[in-house]
């Protein structure tokens, strides 16, 4: 008999209508000389240091380096102790004895490093020895799982696909472990969680937002000069930016004086926008966070959703690339869609119906192929659901549609020797950007969509020439979009589409993973959302500030052992020269963090917590923390810019309020304001100020 092993009870339900496999078991279903059974994730991990009989946190044992991984199956916690799931306990004995009772194994766990992974830790625990073989598939539909079953590779051929997903398995654990358990040490106080990969990308959230709030904005101003021709009205900006509002006033006179403003030059520039790139999951993630506001766990799920519906192809995908062979399935995919109501009108204009291959090249899939529809109809879709499929199909379509052509007009102007410009913009030829029927609009302050016919010497009115008042705006705090861009390149700024893919093999994280890191930092209470924003908490702002200058918060290295990674699963780097290196890195960060030093309690003043009842608030110098960590009540001393005495922060933890405080600061006008600190129903400080004939008036502190 084979035994077919599915990552989830719905993938093997659909694996087990093809092969035959009707008669449901406890755990499987078997018929047909085949027995399907699942995993539910991650059924075996690495075991924790006290299954290497090294209990508690002591510096003496540190860094904790095992000769060899021990395997344990997934473990629940019941009061303080962690024990067996026995869930995953009776499902790893159906396993056990389907295995000991088959001829071979296929492999259909999902099609990636983590899908080998969760397979081949099971199979070592279990102690198996069957031979097995690997279904390699990138879609669920009926059709792609019978080809996969006639192209079964022997499961040797993943062997170095393996060796990564244990090199980075091992590895989160050296680096994650050893790094916690040195920070607690060094505190003093409190569990407190760093990671491989989950520090770096705390660090770049929290720079981002101390750069944001660090930022002074200067102000400057500009002439907005008005005027006409052919009775199409349209503004332009002066190309100087004025210091003080006087010299901006003594240049508006003199063009005022003027009378009129003559154009001085006019380019004319026809550009070609070639389609963009089909998704990986990573783009997909960042444009449903930044046109539906989704975050990626949600997007992931929602795509997971579409996948096993068979409606998509395989979301967990780091390549925006199909192959030969698939491009041959495109225009049927494509007609497909000409009954659905976003894209049917656009199918049926087309002038060209040439597919644009600029997203197919087989040197460029990895392991597998970017996001695509299948050949199953969108039908009983959620509205959620709907959205996202008809973002991969709208995708599809303009991948493979024309180039857009359109005309960029560049304009100079003269009025009494100061001198403007303008920009506009016309298409040409709409090309793919007739799929979602994208309108011209401008893209900054200095665009006009729609610009007159104008020509060098024309001579315009000065209709009218205001001053606007300008300031500088410092860098957006990070949302999840501009997180995953940042975690895809490693935290350097890329614009460039093709700059971006060439750095994807050292960004940090993969696309599979990413999103378990974010939601990693969420759990941790360590980030939070303000809007679409992602903003520390103050709990993350005191870890990202104790390891900001160590190994641990290191961007580009946790890029670098991506890298690495990556050349394992292809066979040009041997996973035992990574493993001595990661081992080396966790020594390193290891001693760097039991050196760091921290203020001892028993120097500081301290009260009950008015939160958890059952904890201490020590007051530091930067900060009062509650030492329950399962409270993690936090107070910054600072404040609006103001920092509170150690009384005020007394009055506040002991009564609930403090007294009225003058000199804070607003982040917005930069003035500065009188209010009392309060906690709210969540023990979040708020501000409450004084009574006015409007009433007291409530809201948040930063």
């Amino acid at each position: 008999m084979k035994i077919i092993i599915a990552e989830k009870p719905s993938v093997a339900k659909s694996i087990a209508a093809i092969v035959g496999a009707n008669n449901k078991k406890d755990g499987y279903i078997e018929g047909n000389g085949y027995a399907v059974t699942w995993a539910f994730g991650h059924l075996v991990g690495l075991a924790m240091p006290e299954h290497y009989d090294i209990e508690g946190f002591k510096r003496e044992n540190l860094p904790i380096l095992p000769n060899k991984f021990k395997l344990l199956p997934r473990q629940v916690k019941e009061g303080k102790e962690y024990k067996n799931d026995p869930g995953v306990m009776k499902q790893l004995k159906v396993i056990k004895e389907l295995f000991n009772s088959g001829d071979e194994i296929i492999v259909a766990t999902d099609a990636g490093r983590e899908g080998e992974l969760i397979f081949r830790y099971i199979f070592e625990y279990i102690g198996s020895s069957l031979p097995f073989r690997r279904l390699w598939i990138s879609s669920l539909t009926d059709r792609a799982i019978r080809d996969g079953f006639q192209t079964l590779r022997p499961g040797s051929d993943y062997d170095n696909l393996y060796a990564s997903a244990k090199a980075r398995s091992t590895a989160d654990w050296l680096v994650g472990l050893n790094a916690s358990q040195a920070l607690s040490i060094s505190v003093g106080y409190g569990v407190w969680s760093l990671g491989r990969v989950q520090t770096p990308t705390l660090a770049i959230i929290c720079s981002r937002y101390l750069e944001n709030k660090d930022f002074k904005p200067q102000t400057y101003f500009r002439l907005k000069l008005h005027t006409a021709k052919d009775a199409v009205a349209f503004p332009v900006l002066s190309m100087d930016k004025f210091v003080t509002r006087t010299i901006a006033e003594e240049v508006t006179v003199q063009v005022r004086a003027a009378g009129a403003v003559k154009v001085t030059g006019v380019e004319r520039k026809e550009v070609k926008q070639e389609p963009p790139l089909l998704y990986d999951l990573t783009t997909l993630q960042k444009e449903a966070n930044s046109k539906h506001g989704f975050s990626a766990d949600k997007t992931l799920t929602i795509a997971q959703a579409l996948y096993e519906a068979k409606k998509i192809s395989y979301p967990r995908t780091g390549s925006r690339y199909i192959s030969e062979d698939v491009l041959e399935e495109i225009p049927h995919l494509i007609a497909m869609l000409r009954s659905h109501p976003l894209f049917g009108a656009y199918i049926d204009s087309r002038f060209d119906t040439t597919l644009n291959t600029r997203s197919v090249d087989d040197t460029k899939v990895t392991d597998h192929h970017a996001l695509i529809i299948t050949e199953d109809p969108a039908t009983g879709l959620s509205k959620d659901e709907q959205l996202i499929y008809d973002m991969v199909a709208g995708r599809m379509l303009e991948a493979f549609g024309e180039r857009c052509i359109k005309e960029n007009t560049t304009v100079s102007l003269d009025a009494g020797g100061v001198h403007f410009s303008c920009k506009g913009s016309v298409t040409l030829v709409p090309g793919w950007r007739s799929v979602f029927n994208f309108k011209d609009e401008p893209n900054d302050e200095d665009d006009t969509a729609v610009l007159p016919a104008l020509i060098e010497g024309d001579s315009l009115s000065v209709r009218d020439c205001e001053i606007q008042e300008k300031q500088t705006k410092p860098r957006a705090l990070h949302t999840e979009s501009s997180l995953l861009a940042a975690m895809e390149s490693a935290g350097k700024e890329v614009e460039n589409e093709e700059e971006r893919e060439a750095m994807k093999d050292c960004g940090i994280g993969t696309p599979a993973t990413r999103t378990a890191i974010i939601e990693t930092l969420f759990s941790r209470e360590y980030i939070t959302r303000e809007k679409k924003s992602l903003v520390p908490t103050n709990k993350g702002l005191v870890v990202y500030l104790a390891v900001k200058d160590k190994k641990i918060a290191d961007v580009a290295m946790t890029g670098q052992w991506e890298q690495a990674l990556n050349k394992i699963a292809s066979g040009d780097m041997e996973a035992s020269t990574f493993h001595k290196a990661i081992e080396v890195y966790a020594s390193q960060i290891t001693a760097e963090l039991l050196d760091m030093t921290f203020e001892r309690q028993d120097n500081c003043q301290s009260c009950p917590c008015p939160k958890c009842k059952s904890g201490n608030v020590v007051i530091y110098n930067k900060v009062a923390k509650c030492q329950n960590e399962a409270c993690g009540l936090t107070v910054w001393r600072s404040i609006a810019k103001k920092e509170l005495t150690d009384g005020q922060l007394t009055d506040l933890l002991m009564n609930g309020k403090t007294a009225f405080i003058k000199g804070f600061v607003s982040s917005k006008t930069g003035n500065t304001f009188e209010a009392a600190i309060k906690f709210d129903a969540d023990y979040k400080t708020v501000f409450e100020f004084p009574q006015n004939k409007g009433g007291s008036k409530k809201r948040r502190s930063k």
